[in-house]
């Protein structure tokens, strides 16, 4: 490694440091994404962990959560992520899962680009910028490196394929599976090298017996670590909430709309931001390369990948395209298990071939060299605001402190003076893995997969409810991973706060069916005007100025 370069690597460790530093130097005070992930992940942990259960046996339960949710629907207890929640506060294991996370990312990038595809000496700030820019992606926290791990994987399974592999690739392979998910990324990944194993064995007459055994190592450690979920999905014969996903409903018009959209927008939990800066690029690439009548293994490449990320988001939009659900109804699999994700694949897919794309602008001409560094300037600079705690601060959202606002539910807790496992509580305008991590037992909750049979019980709660809104019902008939005391006049929205003057008018939910659930109190962000018509004592309001919620709690008589 060349002086210019060793100095942008020590670079790009400084930003990744001043990128992470807001978690170490805020810590419960940060604000960090509530989406899938405040409002569920970390929750789920921290009850987890409290629970005794976190070596439970198969057909374990978990007390706390709707009178006793499937130990598997928290997944294994060999995840990188469940120790660090395990070991350390929510908050610190947060900040050393992201750094863990982003720190491989980079690397595995890196590595990837200087082996494999950009190995020549003059390409360092092209390697260097497109591996950071990748590491500050932001991707879906409890993914881990589900995604963000994949480069590393690649640098891996490439080398192992040329021959070229020492024990460090060998020890890739083996660790990767306990710091990411089997479902959330590698199921594909896996999928897309063995199709690559295929493809050397019939094309090109090369059935190479390390590169398979990569493969099958990697896939049966996946299988062996994640065996809580290859039960549920596989052996488990109690239909679960995902037994009644309908997932394929769209037209035609519909789906291209959507491949559209994905293609230049991205996915929430595999978030790119490669719309104004990379795209472009990309497109300008493409178009230089048509030009050119003689294409060498750089064109190829990058041509290969451009189709493919183009592919990608058509798959994962005509997954959901409304003729599938005939195949889907006879093969339950396919319900229950997400093929849409092979877009989760796109990460290394974009960030690579914008390396390569930068590379091809460079060799055309001295104007489009100058391009290079501006670029991967301008994409680091717009990562950077994505950072959690400038994105998360300006959109107004609760800091870590205030979401789970610890000290006023320690209040209401001693309020009500009972032990918290002797009584059921469910939440009305803000979510319920809020109740759970301050340690009360919920009728409601936001999970993967459940009981199929405790999401009919519950739909009796809130069936009234469910009639007066046609989307709410269609999310909870169709979906249902959020099992929340849903309010139409509410919708689908789960954050009031105390500056809130939003009230429910005519709240109609069964409390009788509620009680007989072992339903005891409902804690709301907003006051339930009509609470005595429908059998609910209003007991006392509790707010605090750490806290940004208000909660009005009620009584079922």
């Amino acid at each position: 490694m060349e002086q210019k370069e060793r100095k942008a690597v020590a670079i790009a460790f400084i930003v990744l440091a001043l990128y992470l530093s807001p978690l170490y130097i805020l810590g419960e005070h940060a604000h960090i994404r509530v989406h899938d992930n405040m409002d569920s992940n970390i929750a789920w942990y921290r009850v987890l962990v409290r629970s005794g259960q976190l070596f439970g046996p198969i057909d374990a339960v978990i007390p706390q959560v709707i009178n006793g949710l499937p130990r598997n629907a928290f997944g294994t207890e060999f995840s990188g992520i469940v120790w660090l929640h395990a070991l350390f506060p929510s908050m610190v294991a947060y900040a050393l899962s992201q750094t863990i996370t982003r720190v491989f990312a980079f690397l595995g990038m890196y590595w990837l680009l200087r082996r494999h595809f950009l190995p020549s000496p003059e390409s360092w700030l092209i390697r260097v910028g497109a591996a950071l820019a990748f590491a500050l992606t932001p991707f879906w926290p409890s993914g881990m490196l589900s995604t963000l791990g994949m480069p590393l994987a690649l640098w891996a399974f490439l080398s192992i394929r040329n021959g070229e592999a020492t024990w460090k690739e060998w020890l890739a392979i083996i660790l990767l599976p306990f710091y990411a998910s089997f479902v959330l990324g590698f199921f594909f990944f896996l999928a897309a090298m063995a199709a690559v194993w295929l493809f050397d064995g019939v094309v090109r007459k090369q059935w190479n017996k390390r590169f398979f055994a990569a493969i099958a190592l990697m896939t049966s450690l996946f299988l062996a670590i994640e065996y809580r979920l290859v039960y549920s999905l596989v052996f488990s014969g109690e239909p679960t909430s995902r037994n009644e996903f309908l997932s394929s409903r769209l037209s035609f018009v519909h789906c291209l709309r959507l491949t559209l959209k994905n293609y230049v927008l991205g996915h929430t939990h595999v978030m790119t931001v490669h719309g104004p800066i990379i795209l472009p690029v990309l497109w300008a690439a493409f178009f230089l390369v048509l030009r050119r009548r003689q294409r060498g293994p750089l064109e190829r490449r990058f041509l290969l990948l451009f189709w493919l990320n183009i592919a990608l988001s058509a798959w994962y939009a005509f997954w959901f395209y409304k003729g599938w659900q005939p195949l889907k109804e006879r093969i339950s699999l396919l319900n229950t298990f997400n093929f849409a994700r092979f877009h989760f694949l796109r990460p290394m897919v974009i960030y690579v071939d914008f390396a390569l794309a930068l590379q091809i602008l460079a060799k055309d001409r001295a104007a489009w060299r100058r391009l290079v560094p501006t670029a991967l300037a301008l994409q680091l600079l717009l990562l950077g605001g994505f950072n959690e705690e400038i994105r998360y601060r300006l959109a107004g959202t609760p800091s870590f402190e205030q979401f789970y606002s610890e000290h006023l539910f320690t209040e209401i807790k001693q309020y009500i003076g009972k032990p918290v496992s002797s009584y059921r509580v469910a939440s009305v305008g803000i979510h319920p893995a809020i109740a759970q991590y301050n340690g009360f037992y919920t009728l409601d909750t936001y999970n993967n997969f459940y009981p199929l049979s405790y999401k009919r019980k519950f739909r009796r709660i809130i069936a009234k409810e469910l009639d007066k809104s046609p989307v709410l019902k269609d999310y909870f008939d169709h979906w249902g991973n959020r099992v929340y005391l849903f309010s139409a006049e509410l919708g689908k929205h789960y954050m009031f706060t105390k500056r809130s003057h939003k009230v429910i008018r005519h709240f109609e939910i069964d409390t009788k069916a509620f009680k007989q659930l072992g339903g005891k109190y409902i804690f709301s962000s907003v006051p339930i005007m009509n609470a005595r018509d429908i059998h609910l004592r209003f007991l006392q309001a509790f707010t605090d100025r750490q806290s940004v919620w208000k909660i009005y709690v009620y009584e079922v008589e």
